[in-house]
Formats: C-alpha cells, sequence, structure tokens
C-alpha cells in the first residue's frame, strides 16, 4: 500500500513538473527557430528536426533602425522601477500593517478592518479607472514619460499588496514578543525594529515577491504613462508585433523576462519558512 502510495506521489509531482517545464522548453526551442522552421510544423530538438538559428535573439539587441528592438535599456529601467517602487512600498506598507495590527483605530464606523479592506480595494478597481487620474497628476507635476513618475504610480499600486499580506502575518505574530522587548528596555520602536521584523522575514520576502512580479509584468501603466522617453520591458517586447508574428524574437524575450523573475524565487525560497519563531518567546 505504501509503494502504491510513494508512486501515485512521484508520478504527480512528475506530472506537474512537464506541465510547469515544457511552456518554457517550447519557448527555448522556438527561440532558435526562423520563419521556415516555425511554420514548418511542430519541431522540438535542434540539429536533428530543425537548423538553429540566433536571429530571434539577435533582434533583441539590435537598434529599431536595424530592424530589432533594442531590450537593453527598457530591461535595466524595468528594474530600476520595480525594485524601487517595490522596496518602498514593502517599507511604506510594512509601517502601516504593523499600525493596523498592534494599534485600534475607530472614526466613527470605520474600523481596522475597514481601513485595511481600504487599502487592497484599490487593486479591485480595473486600471482603466486610474489610467485617467494618474495621467492627469503626472502632467500637472511634469513627471509623464519619466522613470519617478512611473516609480509613484507604482508604489501607489503595490503599497496595498504589501500592507494586505503584512497585516495577516503580523497578526500572526505573539504580541508576547511586543511586550517582552518593552519589558527588557526597548522602547515601541525599538521593538518593532529589533524584535518584531526580524521574526517577520517571512512575511517581507513574501510581500517583496509580489510586489515585484506585480511590478515587473505590469504593462497598462507602462503603456499609457511612457511615450518616447521611458519604456519598460513589457512595453518592449510588445513592440516586436508586426504584420507576422515573430514568434522566435518573442519567445527569446519571454525568456530574458521571466528569468529574473525565477532566479529571484530561488533565492528567497530558503527564507520562506515559518518555523523561525519558534522558541521566541521567553
Amino acid at each position: 500500500m505504501r509503494f502504491v502510495y510513494v508512486t501515485l506521489k512521484y508520478l504527480a509531482v512528475c506530472l506537474w513538473s512537464v506541465f510547469v517545464i515544457a511552456p518554457f522548453l517550447w519557448a527555448l526551442s522556438t527561440s532558435f527557430k526562423d520563419f521556415n522552421s516555425v511554420t514548418g510544423g511542430a519541431t522540438y530538438i535542434p540539429w536533428l528536426q530543425f537548423e538553429p538559428s540566433l536571429e530571434g535573439w539577435r533582434v533583441l539587441l539590435r537598434s529599431p533602425a536595424q530592424g530589432g528592438v533594442n531590450i537593453v535599456e527598457p530591461y535595466f529601467n524595468s528594474i530600476f522601477v520595480t525594485c524601487s517602487a517595490s522596496l518602498i512600498s514593502i517599507a511604506l506598507g510594512t509601517l502601516a500593517a504593523y499600525a493596523l495590527s498592534r494599534f485600534t483605530f475607530k472614526a466613527g464606523f470605520i474600523k481596522n478592518s475597514d481601513i485595511t479592506f481600504f487599502f487592497i480595494s484599490q487593486r479591485i478597481m480595473p486600471p482603466i479607472v486610474l489610467s485617467i487620474p494618474f495621467f492627469i497628476m503626472l502632467g500637472k507635476l511634469g513627471l509623464l514619460d519619466s522613470l519617478f513618475g512611473l516609480i509613484l504610480v507604482y508604489i501607489v499600486l503595490l503599497m496595498p499588496i504589501a500592507v494586505w499580506i503584512m497585516v495577516d502575518f503580523f497578526n500572526k505574530v505573539p504580541k508576547e514578543i511586543d511586550e517582552t522587548a518593552l519589558i527588557d528596555g526597548c522602547n515601541p520602536y525599538q521593538a518593532f525594529y529589533k524584535v518584531v521584523l526580524p521574526n517577520s522575514i517571512p512575511g517581507l520576502i513574501v510581500a517583496g515577491l509580489f510586489c515585484m512580479i506585480f511590478g515587473w509584468t505590469d504593462f497598462f501603466f507602462a503603456f499609457i504613462l511612457t511615450f518616447t522617453e521611458v519604456q519598460l520591458l513589457p512595453v518592449a517586447i510588445v513592440a516586436l508585433n508586426s504584420s507576422i508574428t515573430p514568434w522566435w524574437s518573442l519567445s527569446a524575450a519571454a525568456l530574458v523576462c521571466v528569468a529574473p523573475l525565477i532566479v529571484v524565487a530561488f533565492i528567497v525560497e530558503r527564507y520562506l519558512s515559518k518555523g523561525n519563531l519558534s522558541g521566541a518567546l521567553k
């Protein structure tokens, strides 16, 4: 009976792994094809089923004048905007989440839970509803088509995610940890930075990962709020489309785009254990 259970378990893991990895293998294979290889039917093994070509990757490095789309500058623009907005959103969102978790706020019928829901409700609204206010606001501030303007917009979009995740995580951190720190001579700020925050690293990692994913993959606001001076990676990838869809270049661009998120996920995976609170109380 145990043999059957183990066999089914590993079979399920293998099937799920194939389901997850297959699109990446397909994209990798397609990125080394040309027009004839793509339109000639399904092929997967280079040199045996098709002659590999680097044209799909060269297009990403050539300038538009040479018939390509240089994604180097958009790539670093996306890294700068996403990382800056994520870090600021995590910093502000963590402070707001800690206050909502540890203190009681009440203004008439509005309570902590209502304030928390207000934050996440900003993500419920369709992006098109926010596009016009953001466009007008950045236009008045002279920040349209700028990295700083995009960072401001992304902070507004990402901070609700940080608040939502961190409120739930702080609620699971025993309040006795704060009280113990206060008894040991810490003031409330020291208790937060020296005791509570180090015990909340898994929550910070999860919130940061979600912020990076949403910021990195955003296309709508990057397209609406930028024109010629600034371009982010999702907009540059869409610019690859023409009368004939260049699947080879799109596949290469997709792999380049998803690579940072995969690297970050592998790096932070070890920090996601929630067992670090055991023994934290005296």
